[in-house]
């Protein structure tokens, strides 16, 4: 099994026992910021099941309906993923909203104290996993999962702030406001998934760092005269990169292959956790202007 696949297995477990532990003591006790923090973990729950099956799909080699693959599934589901956030967090708002309209006294104090106490140390552990398998294969789904746990570190910690307030002060005004807090912080957390996920859905071109190490590796090579046409898009674990390299026109077929060989491993070493396709078209002249021309008629 796959080091993402094997990481959505764990984090569905872990998603399953919060749930499990914050929802039984978030119903008891009343609290909205639990409450909060329980429905949450439903989510993970169920979006981690999510890109169990997404990360499975996008694995999947190349076949005649798709051609280069299911990667976008990645995207789709960190895009579906930011969607459910807000979802969440508007319902969350509303909650919050409705309980300092109609207040109700927070019960069982020490036990909820406790049960994110657990949370937040359960949380800690699966967070660092998560961001190790995020620098070993820079998933897409893995990195969004991680950045949704971290939400969950923090939105826990806040929580865990306001019991220990309202345990000591005795004011319940705290467990809404806070509850609006999580609210409005999971939101603005999911925005840069969903952005990231529609720019890949719509083949944006890689980061502008990126592109630029890609074409000081064409600018170094001094067999190759010119080159232009160079695009690239991303698709969830895959990146595509095509360019025109223009060589001498009396070079040898067999030595230009070399040299477009050559170029490809230097691209490839730029991306060492990511499937590379690469085409590299040989001309023995620059057309690109002759092609601009005619694209004018």
């Amino acid at each position: 099994m796959r080091l993402e696949k094997k990481a959505t297995v764990i984090s569905t477990s872990v998603a399953a026992l919060l749930v499990l532990i914050k929802m039984t003591v978030g119903i008891f006790s009343g609290s909205i910021a639990v409450l909060a923090s329980a429905i949450d973990s439903l989510l993970d729950l169920t979006i981690s099941l999510f890109n169990y099956f997404a990360l499975h799909n996008a694995e999947k080699e190349a076949d005649d309906n798709f051609n280069f693959g299911r990667g976008k599934i990645e995207p789709l589901a960190a895009v579906i993923e930011g969607t459910v956030i807000i979802l969440s967090a508007l319902f969350i708002f509303y909650g919050a909203l409705v309980k300092i309209a109609h207040p109700r006294k927070i019960e069982y104090i020490n036990e909820s104290i406790i049960v994110m106490i657990v949370s937040i140390v359960i949380t800690v552990f699966l967070v660092i996993f998560l961001n190790y398998v995020v620098k070993k294969t820079n998933n897409m789904v893995i990195k969004a999962d991680a950045l949704h746990y971290k939400t969950d570190l923090f939105s826990n910690g806040a929580v865990l702030m306001a019991l220990a307030l309202i345990s000591m002060t005795g004011e319940e005004l705290v467990d809404p406001i806070l509850g609006i807090c999580i609210a409005l912080y999971m939101i603005y957390s999911s925005l840069p998934i969903i952005k990231e996920g529609i720019l890949m859905l719509l083949d944006a071109a890689l980061p502008e760092d990126d592109i630029q190490k890609i074409k000081n590796i064409l600018d170094n090579e001094a067999a190759a005269t010119n080159y232009h046409y160079l695009q690239t898009r991303e698709s969830g674990s895959d990146i595509f990169v095509s360019v025109h390299v223009v060589f001498n026109i009396s070079i040898s077929l067999y030595d230009a292959h070399s040299i477009s060989d050559k170029i490809e491993f230097q691209i490839r070493q730029l991306f060492k956790n990511k499937q590379l396709h690469i085409l590299i078209h040989m001309d023995p002249y620059d057309d690109s202007e002759i092609n601009e021309t005619e694209s004018d008629y």
